[in-house]
């Protein structure tokens, strides 16, 4: 089967909180005419992200063409998830035209693309593109750069540790593996503060790879999709700090799903979050809430102490109204301190 033959997969990699999904789903409003399938990875055991996409609301946009994995890393199961999905994808009546995989948060992608080199998908798909999305503000904050007294307290806790910084390498590892890179959040950076930030991500590539700005995920999907890059017979150019068939468990990060009652306003919890974003260690925080008396999702968003929050849909008439949100950080982070702090 030809290159022009087989069905095109874009993995969309970044960051947690760089605005992955944000992305996704603008790309799925923009189809024009595409068949779309999504295939989406959480770090956690809240199906966030998933439920997000799937309540979009968008035409053409059905349950079946979203397909999400749980619970784990798509780079650590591909063998026993990420094949047997796109499998079902592929095999469906109607298979979709693209395909849009976005990994988790802390996943590495090139196993992912890897996986792209087994016979039984070879043939059958090939991936159009690695797109790398980074949240600018965190860049230029220095958010993955090096602290080196920090990374000297983790080696002396763990004597497993053996790298100096598990946010550079996650960071580090999504560029170098990145056929275009997306400065998502630039709405939010001077001039200034956008040089630096490209400036930074160069400072990680050891190839020529183009950058492109954007505000809220939105860019003409004609950048993203079609770029043709067959990144399975490239691997060569796209290093990482973990060699083929070496372990990556994440034992660097930690998740917890906590239960949130109705809140009287989303003003309220907005700033119970913002506290519990405070405690150290604590990366992301998401997930959605019932706000007394409104009929519509809270969703709840936190970048490191940047919340956001808005109405996502209506409940839906029999489903249960049960807040809950997700938290990751670095492991050993005090799990005690968030579930206080969003108790209020």
């Amino acid at each position: 089967m030809s290159l022009v033959e087989k069905i095109p997969c874009t993995i969309v990699t970044g960051f947690l909180g760089a605005g992955k999904t944000t992305l996704v789903r603008h790309l799925v409003e923009n189809a024009n005419g595409r068949r779309l399938a999504i295939i989406v990875n959480e770090f956690g055991d809240l199906g966030f992200d998933g439920s997000f996409l799937a309540a979009c609301g968008i035409e053409g946009c059905r349950d079946e063409d979203i397909v999400e994995l749980a619970n784990g890393c798509i780079c650590c199961t591909v063998a026993d998830d990420f094949v047997p999905a796109l499998n079902k994808l592929l095999d469906r009546a109607d298979p979709p035209t693209h395909i849009l995989i976005e990994t988790s948060g802390l996943a590495l992608p090139k196993p992912l693309v890897q996986a792209f080199q087994w016979p039984a998908i070879r043939s059958r798909v090939t991936v159009d593109g690695v797109i790398a999305v980074i949240d600018g503000p965190a860049v230029a904050a220095g958010f993955f750069a090096d602290d080196p007294a920090a990374s000297a307290a983790q080696r002396a806790e763990d004597t497993n540790v053996d790298h100096d910084n598990p946010l550079e390498e996650v960071f580090e590892d999504q560029l170098l593996c990145a056929d275009l890179v997306v400065m998502n959040k630039a709405d939010l950076l001077d001039a200034a503060g956008r040089e630096k930030v490209r400036a930074e991500v160069q400072a990680h590539l050891p190839r020529a790879v183009k950058m492109v700005e954007a505000e809220h995920g939105r860019l003409d999907p004609r950048v993203i999709l079609g770029l043709g890059a067959a990144a399975e017979d490239d691997l060569d150019a796209r290093p990482s700090h973990h060699g083929e068939g070496e372990d990556h468990d994440h034992d660097d990060f930690d998740s917890v799903a906590l239960p949130v009652p109705a809140t009287a306003t989303a003003e309220d919890l907005a700033i119970r979050v913002a506290r519990a974003a405070e405690t150290a260690g604590v990366l992301r925080i998401k997930g959605f809430a019932e706000v007394t008396g409104k009929p519509m999702r809270l969703v709840v968003q936190g970048v490191g102490t940047r919340i956001a929050h808005h109405y996502d849909r209506p409940w839906k008439g029999t489903e249960a109204r049960d807040g809950r949100l997700v938290v990751i950080g670095l492991k050993g982070f005090d799990q005690g301190a968030v579930a206080a702090a969003l108790a209020g």
